[in-house]
Parts: C-alpha cells; sequence; structure tokens
C-alpha cells in the first residue's frame, strides 16, 4: 500500500505520488509521436475511439454515483466528454460510426478496471481524477496540435473544449479542494493513491498498444 503519511493536503500527496507514472504516460511511445506532428489524423482518430469506451464507463459510474454523500462530489455534469466525443466520431469516422468501432484488449481491461473500482467512491475517484483533470491542462496540447495538423478546430477536436467550466484553474482548484475535504482516513487515501496508480497504467497500457501499430499511422516522409 502507499504511504500517505505527510502534512501536505491530498491532492498534493496524490500528485506527488503519481507524478512518475504521469511522466511515463506523457512521454510514451505513442504521445510523443502525436504531439510530434509524425501522425495521420487517422492516427489521433484511434486514440478518440479507446476514449469513447473510457467515458463511456467513467460517466456510467457518474451516473451511479450521483447520489453518493463522498462520490456524489465529484459528479459534475459540465465536464462530460461523451457528448463532445460522439461528435467527434461522426466526424473523424463517420455516420456509421458506431457499427465500426471497436475497443482495443487494452481498452477492455482498463474498461474492466473502471467498474470494479467505481464500486466504491475513491476507486471512482481515482480514475475521474486521472482523466478529466489531464484533458483540462495537458490535454489542451493535444488541442492545439489537432488544429494545428488537421484543421480540426470544432467536430474532431470537441473532446478537448470545456467551455462549460469556466476558469480552468479555478475549476482545478475547486477539485483539489474536494480532495482535500473528502472525508477519507489515512488508510482510505492510500488505496485512492493505489487506484490512482493502476489508472494512469492502464492508460500506458492503452499507449502502448496504440504504439505497436505506429508504422499504420506515421505520416509518409
Amino acid at each position: 500500500m502507499s504511504v500517505t503519511t505527510d502534512a501536505r493536503p491530498f491532492s498534493a500527496t496524490l500528485r506527488a505520488s503519481t507524478l512518475e507514472v504521469h511522466e511515463k504516460a506523457n512521454y510514451s511511445t505513442y504521445m510523443r509521436a502525436l504531439l510530434g506532428g509524425e501522425l495521420t489524423r487517422e492516427g489521433y482518430t484511434q486514440l478518440a475511439i479507446q476514449y469513447y469506451f473510457v467515458y463511456g464507463a467513467i460517466e456510467a459510474a457518474s451516473d451511479a454515483m450521483a447520489g453518493h454523500p463522498v462520490g456524489g462530489e465529484f459528479v459534475f455534469d459540465e465536464l462530460r466528454r461523451l457528448p463532445n466525443l460522439e461528435r467527434d466520431l461522426a466526424h473523424l469516422v463517420g455516420p456509421g460510426w458506431r457499427s465500426t468501432i471497436a475497443p482495443l484488449a487494452s481498452t477492455q481491461a482498463y474498461v474492466s478496471r473502471i467498474r470494479e473500482a467505481s464500486s466504491w467512491a475513491g476507486g471512482y475517484v481515482a480514475h475521474h481524477y486521472t482523466r478529466y483533470l489531464g484533458d483540462i491542462a495537458g490535454g489542451q496540447a493535444i488541442r492545439r496540435l489537432l488544429e494545428r495538423e488537421y484543421g480540426l478546430t470544432e467536430a474532431g477536436a470537441l473532446f478537448y473544449h470545456f467551455d462549460r467550466i469556466g476558469s480552468a484553474p479555478r475549476f482545478r482548484d475547486e477539485y483539489r479542494t474536494k480532495l482535500d475535504n473528502a472525508p477519507w482516513d489515512e488508510s482510505e487515501r492510500a488505496r485512492v493513491i493505489d487506484e490512482t496508480l493502476v489508472a494512469f497504467e492502464c492508460n500506458v497500457a492503452v499507449f502502448d498498444e496504440l504504439a505497436s501499430r505506429l508504422d499504420e499511422f506515421r505520416r509518409p516522409a
């Protein structure tokens, strides 16, 4: 189990405890190729497809947590990504996208983990935190890349539009305050950290599986 005995707010402990695996995800082979402008639009589309399944699981968990005294504090309708992902995939894949897309094996494992972990509030928050705060912050680099490399400013890139949350820095601060105020004891906080580490590793696994297909997605030299 992770050790959380320090004087910092829990949000700071959580961030510090997951920094290494967070960097592992950010600097994965697939993400470096994407952010380096090396991939075709199809190379990005494959990531958007996987996110559709991941966010379907997280947002189903949000629906289940809506009335929970702890988990419900982390349910934000203004964060929901599925409506934007549906519009993105209709543009990127085409009108029949629902019948043509499929999750990777790593994505299926990720979705299963989200469903399993979300049986308790801390597990739900671990997966919610891992994805949404990253999308609000670092994901904006991908939004700029989609515009620059593929001319995608609206449909195709809407996943990274967070217009409904207002000020992103203020929203992130409020989210961290909720983490700090959640009524978890030391043992539960350790469990949240451990599950957040698992969530990051699930993301890394998806990126690694996408990386195994990079030869299909690279732009011609």
